[in-house]
């Protein structure tokens, strides 16, 4: 490895750590304004300080919003939880793409930094990704609980408006949260199925579904409200159970979905660890170079099918 690579793999590295240092502090600032939120709410005053944090980037948090691409990354970001605005996320996205660059260029051959650019964005989607079915995961888990104070409530004759701002404060996240956002709109003159069908639309669910329309029709046709919701806490809990399940069974091969591009890109460090100077070598033709995007492509398409054959909807 000559001096320039040396300095352009030393660059790539320092970024990429500049960027997962600030990741980190953000998650250490983020965890301890929750658990002083926490605090707070045990504590006798049982009031809750609005605790907030110094936004970074804001003129291209600002520009980012009124494009399309802005607003739709506002809306993925909203459904994960994460507290960090569109602009803060396409900073941080866009020095590991360059982080990501630099490290494969120098690390392997100059052909493959922009193929491990490419593959930085398609991490940063695949985390949002991920973080937003982990909330929708979480929150299906406590809807049997949710359903079941929904029923207590109503049981003891408040109006369903008023339970669901109870359970709203009473639940933890993300159900906490999003009642919490349902009672607001719901204060401000929202129609109750509109609340209840934006909840539905941020966190997609066969779970969720079912108990926004148990809920909306039963408020439209002053139906037994208890009953409905006692039984269906029953069919949630069991298919909370066999969602467990199906999930373990199916542990094994996710990892190997995981597993199948990483032994690909294994390889190539292999290879070039073998014979130093292979892989420039090899991408300096325009018929190697095809057939490094056609073996990624492959290796992605593999990744994709495993993840689709794998997939059960309970």
């Amino acid at each position: 490895m000559d001096l320039q690579s040396l300095i352009t793999l030393t660059t790539g590295i320092t970024l990429l750590t500049c960027v997962l240092a600030v990741v980190g502090l953000h998650s250490y600032a983020t965890g301890k304004a929750q658990r002083q939120a926490l605090v707070d709410r045990l504590s006798a005053t049982g009031q809750i300080p609005a605790a907030g944090r110094r936004r970074h980037f804001r003129g291209i948090d600002r520009r980012l919003r009124r494009t399309k691409l802005g607003r739709k990354l506002e809306l993925r970001l909203a459904a994960t939880g994460l507290d960090i605005t569109p602009g803060e996320f396409f900073v941080y996205m866009l020095a590991t793409v360059v982080g990501l660059w630099l490290i494969g260029q120098a690390a392997l051959a100059p052909f493959f930094g922009p193929l491990a650019g490419l593959l930085g964005v398609g991490v940063a989607i695949q985390f949002l990704n991920w973080q937003r079915q982990k909330r929708i995961e979480k929150f299906i888990n406590q809807l049997p609980e949710m359903a079941r104070i929904l029923a207590n409530a109503t049981q003891a004759g408040l109006a369903l408006r008023t339970a669901i701002g109870m359970a709203a404060e009473e639940m933890e996240a993300p159900a906490g949260e999003e009642l919490g956002k349902v009672s607001a709109q719901l204060a401000v003159g929202a129609s109750m199925d509109d609340a209840l069908s934006e909840m539905a639309d941020r966190l997609p669910s066969r779970e969720l579904v079912v108990l926004v329309t148990t809920l909306v029709l039963s408020n439209r046709a002053g139906g037994q409200v208890v009953s409905a919701l006692r039984n269906l806490t029953e069919t949630l809990e069991e298919r909370k159970e066999t969602r467990r399940e199906v999930r373990t069974q199916l542990s094994q091969v996710n990892m190997t979905s995981y597993a199948v591009p990483v032994l690909g890109v294994g390889s190539l460090f292999l290879m070039d660890g073998v014979k130093d100077g292979a892989l420039d070598r090899m991408t300096g033709s325009s018929f190697g170079q095809a057939a490094v995007i056609i073996a990624f492509s492959l290796y992605a398409v593999g990744f994709v099918l495993i993840r689709r054959l794998s997939r059960i909807d309970v």
